[in-house]
């Protein structure tokens, strides 16, 4: 007997350009068999798939939970706003400094506090990157991925010398991120992160395509300057002046330095974050080409696919890198549908209306938090607008589920296939609706998607097996399980 066998659904798998028409079978919250017809005397329970699409579960592998609000709350609201998505697994990106849990020390005391408060808060299975800040977090590298399998480490290149949400007053950095007197946030700690990153891929060979340095490649000495200049001129406002001020060629030069120190580092596995514009993608092309012994991984957010600085949304879709014109909009779209971009990802970081704009001065972008949410909305828009430009079902689920899966240690998900977790989104592609921020599991409030008409609906997800969301509602208690990577 069978746990459940999910009946009359359309497998798209990233492994097979045929959508094939099924009945898939969940033993023991993995996928035991996947056949035309089961039996229905086979099974214990049986749920009626409608001839739904049937996507493996997604994997956001770009999430920030806890940033704006303490971690206790915002993994239960916004994992719930994950699963509407068709989101199974969210990888989160976690710090010490201000932000997050607003503490420091070492890893191996605040780690473990992490993941204590994550316990039996999510409602889909969680890991997280890490970001080597203080000098001391470059030794706990190996320790990290040995004790509590953590595989994969971040760098924000440009918190050096620029804020969050905008320039930053002379040495403010330390203090944002709670560094020691006398360390630096800087180009040579990248370097030595990068040397402590690839001395472990070659010490754990049996996992060494799963290790890898995520880079936020922005300049901030270019985005100082460029800042300046916006705001002496005054001529541009709203996300149209936030682009200005943090230029796409600040994303170029920061791929090339980025790049050059996985070169002369040796670093092998180098995932290259949010590309914004033409301007960063080819960079990042060029940098391949210039070193082919790096595995260069490229990943675009469904913010920076569906708006551009002309979105209603104005200070409310402010992200770093910014939101950029159509044109540079419309050549992600061009790359992607290459084949050239790896994943795309929600970098969902709620801030809530009451804290994101500015309460005595709204319009003014540079005084607006950074980052937004839309986990939630991640399938159905990239779904929506590459449908209109010919990609296929087996393309999308590359880029939401199987990609970042195999690159980030998740070995049991993004497909759906015999001995992978029964992690199952059932979508309709023929039901649309338009985003509406009151309707969202999410605690934002708002959403710079607010009014966008989509094509094709996340009508339920299963997480190993398990019903969490179905009817517009999260359901049940949170299921979801932190994964020691490999996993």
């Amino acid at each position: 007997m069978y746990d459940l066998v999910i009946k009359n659904v359309r497998l798209v798998s990233p492994t097979n350009p045929e959508v094939r028409n099924c009945d898939i079978a969940i033993t023991d919250e993995k996928i035991a068999a996947i056949e035309d017809t089961i039996s229905a005397d086979q099974a214990k329970s049986i749920y009626d798939g409608k001839s739904y699409l049937a996507f493996p579960g997604l994997v956001d592998a770009h999430m920030h939970t806890g940033i704006y609000s303490h971690l206790s709350e915002d993994a239960i609201t916004e994992s719930k706003a994950a699963a509407m998505g068709g989101v199974t697994t969210s990888i989160n990106y976690m710090r010490t400094g201000q932000y997050y849990l607003n503490k420091t020390g070492k890893y191996a005391d605040f780690y473990p506090e992490v993941l204590a408060i994550s316990d039996g808060k999510f409602h889909v299975d969680y890991a997280y990157h890490l970001a080597p800040i203080r000098y001391e977090h470059r030794d706990e590298i190996e320790m990290l991925i040995e004790k509590f399998g953590v595989t994969s480490f971040k760098i924000f290149m440009f918190y050096g010398s620029h804020g969050l949400h905008g320039k930053a007053s002379k040495g403010s950095q330390n203090e944002f991120l709670m560094t020691p007197e006398g360390e630096h946030y800087d180009i040579a700690h990248f370097e030595f992160i990068m040397r402590s990153v690839q001395q472990a891929i070659e010490k754990n060979p049996d996992k060494s395509d799963e290790i890898s340095l995520s880079l936020h490649c922005e300049t901030a000495e270019i985005m100082r300057a460029y800042t300046e200049i916006v705001e002496r001129e005054g001529t541009l406002s709203g996300l149209r002046a936030y682009s200005a001020s943090r230029p796409p060629h600040s994303e170029g030069l920061a791929i090339f330095i980025a790049s050059y120190l996985a070169h002369e580092t040796a670093c092998k596995n180098i995932n290259l974050l949010h590309l914004s514009s033409q301007k960063a993608v080819d960079a990042a092309l060029m940098m391949e080409q210039c070193f082919p012994h790096v595995n260069f991984k490229k990943e675009v957010t469904i913010g920076h696919l569906l708006l551009d600085v002309d979105s209603p949304a104005a200070g409310h879709a402010k992200v770093n890198p910014p939101i950029r014109d159509r044109e540079n909009v419309e050549y992600l779209w061009s790359k992607l549908l290459e084949g050239k971009l790896d994943w795309v990802v929600s970098d969902h970081a709620c801030c809530s209306a009451e804290f994101k704009l500015d309460n005595k001065n709204p319009d003014n972008i540079f005084l607006a938090k950074s980052g937004f949410g839309g986990t939630e909305y991640l399938l159905s828009g990239l779904h929506t607008e590459g449908t209109k430009r010919g990609m296929t079902l087996q393309h999308m689920a590359q880029l939401v589920c199987h990609n970042p899966a195999t690159r980030y240690g998740l070995r049991s998900k993004g497909d759906i296939a015999v001995g992978y977790d029964a992690d199952i989104v059932l979508y309709d592609p023929n039901d649309s609706f338009v985003v509406r921020a009151a309707e969202s599991e999410s605690a934002q409030g708002y959403t710079p998607f607010e009014g966008m008409e989509l094509s094709g609906k996340v009508k339920s997800t299963f997480l190993r097996g398990q019903l969490i969301f179905e009817n517009g509602k999260t359901i049940g208690e949170s299921k979801g399980k932190y994964l020691k990577r490999p996993y």
